[in-house]
């Protein structure tokens, strides 16, 4: 058996373009419960503590939301919960205030990082990766 070092890098090269490619195209798919589309920066809301950290135009992303979040949810332009149904508070809040919302993503908060540039398509109920932190 011989190895032949200029078709090694060249499968090194392809291994690692296929890599970068599948990072680009991670979607987070869920339920749609208010059609839209909107593009912002990750805003992972574990606890009351950090709705301090939503900005205006933020994607609020959270295993689940509740009522105390309102202030947060009045800044962000979409949110996406890992849990949730059409009458979960996170899909009441959107409906009222007309907001891009996907529910029961079951992974959201894992695999959307901080500060991550996506789209929220409710349209389709997809999460793109637009730009990684």
């Amino acid at each position: 058996m011989r190895v032949i070092d200029h078709k090694i890098s060249r499968y090194l090269t392809i291994a690692q373009e296929i890599i970068k490619k599948q990072q680009e195209e991670i979607i987070v798919r869920g339920i749609t419960v208010q059609k839209g589309k909107a593009r912002g920066l990750v805003r992972i809301v574990k606890t009351y503590h950090d709705i301090k950290r939503v900005k205006v135009g933020d994607i609020l992303v959270a295993n689940t939301t509740h009522p105390n979040y309102l202030p947060a949810m009045h800044k962000a332009a979409a949110f996406v919960t890992n849990e949730g149904g059409v009458i979960s508070p996170a899909a009441i809040v959107a409906r009222e205030l007309k907001k891009p919302c996907i529910v029961s993503t079951k992974i959201a908060t894992q695999v959307l990082k901080e500060d991550t540039f996506v789209e929220v398509d409710a349209t389709k109920g997809i999460v793109r990766i637009l730009k990684w932190k």
